[in-house]
């Protein structure tokens, strides 16, 4: 938005500069396990959240504030995935009239230097009476105190995550047909003088691969449990095939001049998680899997 797009009558505007990535807060944005940590201002809580992040799509929540559950449905109008999201209040989810509508929430997203955001959040209203109830409920002191949250666990989610990328000549539906063919995924994942057995596959939402990687004289069990195949998205749980809590590993498959902007990121259940993988050099094969992925991708 510009500054001539700023109604003071009607809106309401919150600027900040948060010391994180504009990946990772998009992230925080976008991801339903991300949100409830930082959305309301503590200790009220975000007792539940649907986030379909595309136009039309429902943003629902639910918070909890003392106890009363409160219900805020709505639609994305409008999203650029790491730069901007509109969200508002007027619909519901498949267009629907809300009854009685309140707001409508711009988000940008703009980099200042490495590891530093503006961040800006316009909300706008149906009139002057509805833009001063909402300065008067706390507007200022609660969107503050929410980005502020926001900027702490970006910092926190930051030190359990690791992010690569890669450039991919090939258009979005070939490379996601590399990561849902049965026939095709087990030849190319893995970093360079890994190969995969595999033990069980189904690769579709709610599915299951079960594999053994085998490489340098040593076998690791590993399980991928898949939640979203998208076109735009992959995302499954990661871990060696035994109980406890695994890693999560997202997926973005956006369209970019030449092919597909792949960038992957792996999230631990902790940083101590992270500090172990980097010490096997997890970026670099994850690299090395990536080159591998483009090599079959570019031929098909």
């Amino acid at each position: 938005m510009t500054q001539l797009d700023f109604d003071p009558e009607l809106d309401l505007e919150l600027v900040r500069d948060l010391k994180a990535p504009r990946a990772l807060l998009w992230a925080c944005w976008t991801d339903p396990r991300h949100l409830p940590h930082w959305f309301v201002p503590k200790p009220h809580k975000v007792a539940s959240c649907v986030l379909d992040v595309r136009a039309g799509g429902a943003c629902n929540t639910t918070f909890d504030v003392d106890g009363t559950l409160m219900e805020n449905n709505g639609v994305y109008l409008e999203v650029i995935p790491g730069e901007k999201l509109v969200f508002t209040d007027t619909y519901q989810a498949g267009w629907k009239p809300a009854p009685e509508p309140f707001m409508t929430a711009i988000i940008t997203f703009e980099d200042l230097e490495p590891g530093v955001t503006r961040y800006r959040a316009v909300v706008r209203h149906r009139s002057k009476a509805a833009a001063e109830q909402h300065r008067q409920m706390g507007f200022f002191d609660g969107w503050g105190t929410v980005a502020g949250q926001l900027e702490a666990y970006a910092q926190e989610l930051e030190t359990r995550q690791i992010t690569i990328s890669r450039l991919i000549e090939a258009p979005p539906a070939t490379v996601l047909r590399c990561w849902t063919d049965p026939a095709i995924l087990p030849k190319w994942f893995g970093p360079e003088g890994f190969s995969c057995v595999t033990k069980e596959i189904d690769l579709r939402e709610g599915g299951i691969w079960r594999f053994d990687m085998v490489g340098h004289g040593q076998t690791w069990a590993n399980r991928h449990r898949y939640r979203v195949m998208r076109l735009d998205r992959i995302e499954f749980l990661m871990d060696g095939d035994v109980e406890g809590e695994p890693m999560v590993v997202s997926i973005s498959l956006i369209p970019e001049a030449g092919g597909t902007r792949l960038s992957q990121t792996i999230t631990f259940p902790d940083a101590a998680g992270r500090t172990a993988a980097m010490g096997y050099q997890a970026d670099a094969k994850g690299l090395e899997t990536l080159a591998k992925l483009a090599a079959v991708a570019e031929k098909l």
